[in-house]
């Protein structure tokens, strides 16, 4: 047997026992690369009589020839084989039930805040954002904190610099108002706010605000009540019932705290919302409105309070701390 016929039926043998098709690409490198058996044979050439180069060249190409469509027969039947293996690892029995899409939800304070602005879109009122980075003077002097005033120890915050801080409170807003409309005018805003306070079961450093501020002729304290027994009713329900209790702002001038008593309620009992009052003469002499022909109210509430009430809920840390356990609970607006 020549050279040329001893390297090919070696060849024809391996393809013929590949088991896989990457073992028979390594076979088709050995015998058919650049560097393979058969092909390295064509060096000999220049070490043969002129009258045999020829004959020898062609045994080595029909050979090359041979073993090349052996191998893509083989490998032809090689990933026949190992495709069907591969379906059958990877099939799926379509009888079994889908899986269902995991879909977020708003979170329970954005619900709160989302029925806020339709009661009190529904009231006339006008929603409007302001800043959570605050100039100091519309969070304390537009509002009739005197400096060194001691309301300013309720409102410790956190200062950015000598003339920024993050809001205390939304009422901030009143002063971004007034500078820019003039009454009759109707204003409300939802938002976050920050204090430099410890943090328990009531009290956190970051919470959430409503506040809201109307102006026009004629406004009274009874004009205040009317609007929070509405937007109670609204909230809680048409047995929600409203109380006013004196209390101190220096914004407004009768200042009440208000609660709220509804049959949701353990016991019917009188809960505290938030403060109120009718907006301060020294405001609205600031700010050029005149006092003798306009008067309004202002009030802002806590927006956890709301679901807190709604839902029993007893501790105003679970709110932030993102636990799906307590959120999944709220899949709609109270």
């Amino acid at each position: 047997m020549s050279q040329v016929a001893t390297v090919e039926s070696a060849a024809i043998q391996e393809v013929q026992a590949a088991s896989s098709s990457a073992e028979l690409r390594a076979i088709e490198i050995k015998y058919l690369g650049k560097s393979g058996e058969l092909t390295t044979l064509l060096r000999l050439i220049g070490t043969l009589p002129n009258e045999e180069k020829p004959k020898f060249g062609q045994q080595i190409n029909e050979a090359k020839a041979r073993v090349t469509a052996l191998i893509e027969e083989r490998d032809a039947a090689l990933k026949g084989g190992e495709m069907l293996a591969q379906f059958e690892r990877e099939k799926i029995d379509i009888t079994l039930p889908g899986r269902p899409w995991r879909i977020g939800r708003e979170h329970v304070l954005q619900l709160t805040a989302n029925k806020i602005r339709r009661v009190l879109g529904g009231l006339g009122f006008r929603y409007i954002e302001t800043p959570e980075l605050e100039h100091v003077n519309y969070n304390f002097a537009a509002l009739n904190y005197p400096p060194d005033h001691p309301a300013m120890d309720d409102q410790d915050t956190f200062y950015i610099d000598d003339d920024t801080v993050l809001r205390t409170q939304c009422t901030a807003m009143q002063g971004r108002i007034f500078e820019k409309v003039k009454p009759p005018l109707r204003y409300f805003t939802v938002g976050r706010t920050f204090r430099n306070e410890a943090v328990d079961r009531t009290h956190g450093h970051t919470f959430h605000q409503v506040d809201a501020v109307m102006i026009d002729e004629g406004i009274s304290m009874a004009d205040l009540k009317g609007v929070l027994e509405l937007f109670a009713r609204e909230m809680f329900g048409e047995n929600a019932q409203v109380r006013f209790r004196p209390d101190f702002f220096p914004f407004v001038e009768p200042g009440v705290d208000y609660a709220i008593s509804s049959p949701k309620f353990a016991g019917g009992r009188w809960l505290e919302l938030g403060g109120a009052g009718l907006v301060h003469p020294n405001i609205l002499r600031a700010y050029g409105i005149d006092e003798e022909k306009y008067s309004g109210f202002a009030f802002g509430l806590g927006v956890e309070r709301i679901p807190m009430l709604a839902h029993g809920v007893d501790d105003l840390r679970h709110f932030l701390e993102n636990d799906l356990r307590f959120l999944d609970q709220f899949t709609s607006e109270i």
